[in-house]
C-alpha cells in the first residue's frame, strides 16, 4: 500500500525501543510484534516497514545481536498519548528488568529527523555512546523518553530513530511462537531449509550452511522467535514460509527492513593512533611482522597504517580466515575490518579481524645456490667464502654467489570474509558485494508489501 505524502509534524510518530531482552528470554522484536498488533487495531498508517537496526556488535554489555527497533507511523489526530502509554506499559511488562535488561523507549513527533539524531545513529554503529549523551539529545529535541533499570536502552532507541536506512538494506521475516511453546525445542525439517536455499538464493541468504551441514534460521535461546529468514525482497521472504512447511502452531510473523548483512559497522575508517576499546571500523595498512600461529590455531601479526602507527591484529580460528592470514607476509598491503579488543594487564589492544581485503602482495624471494654454467644443476657450497662446486661435472667456481628467486604466492589479491558459521548479524555476505541497494527510501512514500504483517488466531 502506498502511503500518502500529505503529512505534517503533529501526526507523524517515530517510536524507538531497545534492550528488553536478556540471556534468559524476551525479545525486542517480539515487543515490536505486539505493538504492531495494537497499532493495526488503531488503523494507523505505517510509513515504513518496522526497522530492525543492529548497532555496534562489539559493545560488551549487549545481549545477542544488539538490535533496536523503530516504528514510523502516521496517526489520525495529534494526540498520541494513548499509543505512547500503551507502548510504555508493554515495554515494562515485556522486558527482563532485573535480569540484565535495561529497556528504553523514545518517541519523536515530527516529520523530519534532526541531523544530530541521525549523527547519533551513525556513531552508534561503531562507537560507544553514553546514556548521558542520549538524555541530553532527548531534552534538546523534546523527545518523550521512558526507561527502566539503568536506562542504557535509551541509546539504542534514539539510534534506531536516527537510522533512515535510505541506502543499502536487507529484509528479514521473523516468525513468533505462542508463549506456551517458548523454551521448548524448535523443530524444522532440514530438507525444507535446503529446498528454501536452492529455490531462493541469493534473494534469501544465510539460511543453510552446506560446509558444516547446519540450519541457520533457528535461534537457540528461550526467546519467542521461532525462525528468521533474511533476504532482499519481502514477497520472496513471505513465500519462503510455505517452502519451510512449519508444523508448529505460530502466533504470527512480521517483515522488517534492516541493516543486517550490510557491513554498516565497518564503514568508518579509523586511525590506529586513536582507536578505542570496543569500537569498530576499517583501516588501510601494511603488514610489518610475519604472521604467527598461536595456541588454538589463531593467527597474530602487526600492521602499520599510513601514519606509521602500529597495532597487533588477530584472526581467530573459527572465522575460517586463518589459512589466508597465515600466508600473509611483511610488506603486503591490506584493508582490514575489525573490532577493537580491550587491553588487559598482560596484553595491549588488539584488532579482532572480521574481513581481509588484500590490495597488493609483496614480492617474496627464496635464496638458493647458483646454477652450474655447464650442467644447469644447483651447485654445492664448498664452505664459507670458498665458492661452489657442481656435484655432476665437478666444476668449481670460487666467485659465484647465492641468487634470489621470486617465490610464488599461494594466495591472491582480493576479498576474504569469514566462513558462514562465523557471520555476525551485520556481516555482509560475499554475494552482496557490488550488489548493494542504492534506492533512496523515504518514509511516507514507501510501498509496503501487503502481507508484511500477520497475527494468527
Amino acid at each position: 500500500m502506498l502511503m500518502s505524502t500529505d503529512t505534517n509534524d503533529n501526526n507523524i510518530l517515530h517510536i524507538g525501543f531497545d534492550d528488553t531482552d536478556s540471556t534468559l528470554g524476551k525479545c525486542t522484536t517480539h515487543l515490536a510484534f505486539k505493538v504492531t498488533t495494537y497499532l493495526y487495531k488503531k488503523n494507523v498508517k505505517f510509513l515504513d516497514y518496522p526497522l530492525l537496526i543492529r548497532l555496534n556488535p562489539n559493545i560488551p554489555w549487549k545481549t545477542r545481536g544488539n538490535g533496536a527497533v523503530c516504528l514510523r507511523i502516521m496517526t489520525k489526530d495529534n494526540n498520541n498519548e494513548n499509543i505512547i502509554d500503551f507502548i510504555k506499559n508493554e515495554l515494562e511488562k515485556n522486558s527482563e528488568i532485573g535480569k540484565g535488561a535495561n529497556p528504553g523507549l523514545v518517541c519523536l513527533q515530527s516529520k523530519e529527523i534532526p541531523d544530530e539524531i541521525k549523527e547519533f545513529h551513525r556513531l552508534a554503529m561503531f562507537d560507544i555512546l553514553s546514556k548521558q549523551k542520549a538524555t541530553k539529545l532527548a531534552q534538546k529535541y523534546n523527545l518523550k523518553c521512558f526507561s527502566f533499570g539503568n536506562g542504557q536502552g535509551l541509546v539504542g532507541a534514539i539510534a534506531a530513530i536516527g537510522c533512515l536506512l535510505n541506502s543499502d538494506h536487507t529484509f528479514e521475516i521473523l516468525t513468533y511462537r505462542k508463549i506456551k511453546n517458548c523454551g521448548t525445542l524448535r523443530t524444522i525439517d532440514p530438507v525444507n531449509v535446503i529446498r528454501l536455499h536452492n529455490k531462493t538464493f541469493p534473494s534469501t541468504f544465510n539460511s543453510y550452511d552446506y560446509i558444516h551441514k547446519r540450519v541457520l534460521i533457528l535461534p537457540h535461546g528461550p526467546d519467542p522467535v521461532f525462525c528468521g529468514i533474511r533476504g532482499e525482497d519481502p514477497q520472496i521472504l513471505h513465500n519462503s514460509l510455505k517452502i519451510l512447511e512449519i508444523k508448529e502452531d505460530l502466533a504470527g510473523y512480521m517483515i522488517y527492513r534492516s541493516n543486517q548483512g550490510t557491513g554498516m559497522h565497518l564503514q568508518n575508517e579509523l586511525k590506529l593512533s586513536m582507536i578505542k576499546s570496543f569500537t569498530s571500523g576499517y583501516v588501510n595498512c601494511v603488514i610489518v611482522t610475519n604472521p604467527q600461529i598461536i595456541q588454538g590455531g589463531h593467527v597474530l601479526f602487526t600492521v602499520e597504517d599510513q601514519l606509521k602507527n602500529m597495532c597487533l591484529a588477530v584472526v581467530y580460528e573459527p572465522t575460517g580466515l586463518t589459512k589466508i592470514a597465515s600466508q600473509l607476509h611483511i610488506g603486503d598491503q591490506i584493508v582490514i575490518g575489525f573490532g577493537v579488543r580491550k587491553a588487559t594487564a598482560k596484553h595491549p589492544k588488539v584488532l579482532n579481524i572480521e574481513y581481509i581485503f588484500i590490495q597488493q602482495l609483496a614480492q617474496i624471494y627464496n635464496t638458493v645456490n647458483p646454477l652450474c654454467i655447464n650442467c644447469k644443476k644447483r651447485m654445492k657450497s664448498e664452505g664459507k667464502n670458498k665458492g661452489y662446486q657442481c656435484k655432476k661435472c665437478k666444476k668449481i667456481d670460487k666467485n659465484c654467489k647465492k641468487v634470489r628467486l621470486i617465490k610464488t604466492r599461494l594466495i591472491k589479491e582480493g576479498l576474504y570474509i569469514p566462513t558462514l558459521k562465523a557471520h555476525r548479524h551485520l556481516t555482509k555476505p560475499f554475494h552482496r558485494y557490488g550488489k548493494e541497494k542504492i534506492k533512496f527510501f523515504e518514509f511516507g512514500n514507501v510501498e509496503l508489501y501487503p502481507k508484511w504483517f500477520e497475527r494468527f488466531r
